[in-house]
């Protein structure tokens, strides 16, 4: 199946053209930074940082870390089809996208537990988690590169 995808058309079109290549690694890394530089800030407010601005006045930033969600799933399905075998055994990867799909759950439980109010302690340990996610998610997905 894997190596169907890189013989795919799109997939061909993504791996052998000289700009297609690099401008899906740019947007990946766009939409990595609407994704994480949000949610971390979300997490960093609910550790106790920027105590100046309250936790519900970042809900509506949410909004556009999804949409940086949504950039690097489309953008990472271009990158993963153009070397899908290679990716697809890769552990690093594995990491990433495993730590990526927890994590989204828990921006979705953060997100509406910031709507109910919840208790501090329990966010301050959903929000180490997330951190500690989005964190190991980064660094793997560089791994893949050198991996």
């Amino acid at each position: 199946m894997f190596a169907w995808l890189e013989n795919t058309s799109v997939a061909l079109w993504v791996g052998e053209s000289l700009w297609v290549y690099p401008f899906m690694l740019s947007m990946h890394v766009v939409g990595l930074a609407l994704l994480v530089g949000i949610l971390s800030m979300v997490d960093l407010r609910l550790l106790g940082a920027f105590k100046g601005i309250s936790t519900a006045s970042f809900l509506p930033l949410v909004k556009f870390a999804w949409i940086g969600f949504l950039i690097n799933a489309v953008s990472g399905a271009f990158l993963f089809a153009s070397q899908a075998t290679t990716f697809a055994e890769s552990t690093p990867f594995l990491i990433k996208i495993s730590c990526i799909f927890v994590a989204a759950i828990l921006t979705m439980v953060i997100q509406g537990k910031l709507k109910e109010s919840a208790g501090e302690q329990a966010m301050k340990v959903l929000a180490v988690v997330s951190l500690a996610l989005w964190l190991v998610a980064i660094t793997a997905g560089r791994l893949t590169a050198y991996i």
